[in-house]
């Protein structure tokens, strides 16, 4: 990808942007081809570590005992295994938990109960503690770092349809850590294609209420 292309096609959006009552996204559109979605292998669907912060992340954990201190310290909100069944019957809820935190966190040795409790509201939103991301932890460990990678951490996927749409930072952003963040995910996204770029039929960025702009 041109860089160059890149940081001009970021001044013109936000030259030509009209002033909104709230502050608008960017967002990187690629397009897919020559893909076969209902193919496992040629699904998308990974986390990427993007090299500035896009917004503050906030970050559940459920926690027993043993991790209960820490991640009270380290994360936005610990939840202790003996408040899980509080959720459990209550989904309302479940499901303001859901829309409030971005990542979810799991201790290993109960993740029988952290699904049993919260895997009908945060599976369908893909948001149950995932080992991918490295949301899986053990009994024994510091949450902080995790923490602090999270923040710089996004998920890419494309399941069904071939396209890939994600908010890559806000329209007052600084420009250069926009664009770093665009290369960096256009960088892991090609590794992450059976034909790499073979397989991107274009790429174009925008802001919220803009038209977009083709990147390549």
């Amino acid at each position: 990808m041109d860089k160059n292309k890149l940081i001009s096609a970021i001044k013109e959006l936000k030259e030509k942007s009209s002033k909104r009552n709230f502050k608008q996204t960017f967002d990187l559109i690629v397009n897919l081809k020559e893909l076969d979605m209902k193919k496992p292998e040629h699904q998308v669907d990974f986390f990427a570590t993007l090299q500035h912060p896009r917004k503050k992340i906030k970050v559940c954990a459920f926690v027993g005992p043993e991790l209960l201190e820490d991640a009270r310290n380290s994360c936005d909100l610990a939840i202790s295994q003996d408040e899980f069944e509080k959720y459990a019957k209550d989904k309302k809820l479940a499901k303001k938990l859901a829309r409030e935190y971005d990542f979810f966190i799991a201790q290993a040795n109960i993740m029988a109960p952290v699904a049993t409790a919260f895997g009908r509201v945060l599976g369908p939103k893909g948001k149950m503690p995932n080992p991918k991301a490295g949301c899986v932890v053990p009994p024994k460990t510091s949450l902080r770092p995790l923490y602090e990678k999270l923040q710089k951490t996004i998920r890419i996927s494309a399941k069904k349809d071939p396209i890939i749409q994600i908010a890559i930072g806000k329209e007052d952003g600084n420009e250069d850590e926009i664009t770093d963040n665009v290369l960096t995910i256009y960088d892991q996204l090609i590794h992450h294609l059976i034909n790499e770029k073979n397989n991107i039929k274009n790429v174009l960025l925008k802001l919220t209420m803009s038209k977009p702009i083709k990147l390549e």
